[in-house]
């Protein structure tokens, strides 16, 4: 439910929605989210018949965004732009070959580590953990909101992860619960339950709502947009970014394809035991 990744959310389903139908569709979507306005752009060629504004509502009703969340108190009514064309053509007329070209060029980085399962740094994938236990218990939970975000700071000795010592988790609530409850349930239920117990130490740190309160959330509070979240998105502040974003892009955007395709390299280097870290 965070604004930006909301907005993320949105671009990929449009693009899904396409390749769906169209597996050959040119897609480069951008969404922008403030109070009271949605705004979708960017460049389609597609072959296929999306209803962008019945996108949209889909995901801000799986998010479960309120109309508080997206317009403010009191909510006025979503103002929706749809504002896209078809792409430049002559940028079609080179990814459009017999043999399949690239839409843009650019800088991509895989990067893959041995200390997890997933290859990934633990940092993120203990935050990608407390993010994904709070969407699972938003819908048994009433007073827990849709917004959020959490960041997880390992110590490592000798390149191996050896404690937690910080969390932080900013949650969106009601305005009914107080902020001990809030604590106890985000310790219970969700640190506990993700965070390995040998790596949490007496003085690990544990902030959460460490500004009091956090009420209003989603795009009224804090305006969204595609693509700023890349560290997010990739491997934390650990490896090098390209800089180009993944949302809402077909394969033919090599910021996308390329980094997947950079990434699946350095998993398998590490996977094969060739190396414990592997940048490419």
């Amino acid at each position: 439910g965070h604004p930006d990744k909301f907005c993320d959310q949105v671009a990929d389903a449009i693009l899904d929605a396409h390749l769906r139908q169209d597996p050959n569709a040119r897609v480069a979507v951008e969404v922008f989210a403030t109070a009271d306005k949605v705004i979708v752009g960017g460049e389609i060629t597609s072959k296929a018949e999306v209803d962008g504004r019945r996108i949209v509502a889909d995901v801000i009703n799986r998010i479960g965004y309120t109309m508080s969340d997206l317009c403010g108190d009191p909510p006025d009514l979503l103002e929706l732009e749809i504002c896209l064309h078809e792409q430049s053509p002559d940028i079609s007329a080179a990814v459009g070959k017999t043999e399949l070209g690239a839409g843009d060029q650019g800088i991509v980085v895989g990067y893959a580590t041995n200390e997890t399962e997933e290859y990934l740094p633990l940092p993120v994938v203990l935050a990608h953990r407390i993010c994904r236990q709070l969407d699972e218990l938003k819908p048994t939970t009433p007073w827990l909101g849709a917004d959020g975000k959490a960041q997880v700071t390992v110590a490592y000795e000798n390149d191996v992860p050896v404690a937690v010592t910080a969390v932080v988790v900013s949650l969106q609530h009601d305005a009914e619960i107080d902020h001990k409850s809030i604590r106890r349930f985000i310790v219970k239920e969700v640190l506990g339950k993700v965070l390995p117990r040998e790596l949490l130490k007496e003085d690990t740190s544990i902030l959460i709502d460490s500004s009091g309160k956090f009420v209003l959330g989603g795009p009224a509070a804090d305006t969204g947009l595609t693509g700023r979240k890349l560290a997010v998105d990739q491997y934390g502040p650990v490896a090098h970014i390209g800089g180009g974003a993944l949302s809402g892009k077909d394969p033919t955007k090599a910021d996308r394809s390329g980094a997947y395709a950079a990434r699946w390299v350095a998993k398998n280097i590490v996977a094969a035991g060739m190396a414990k870290r592997c940048e490419v």
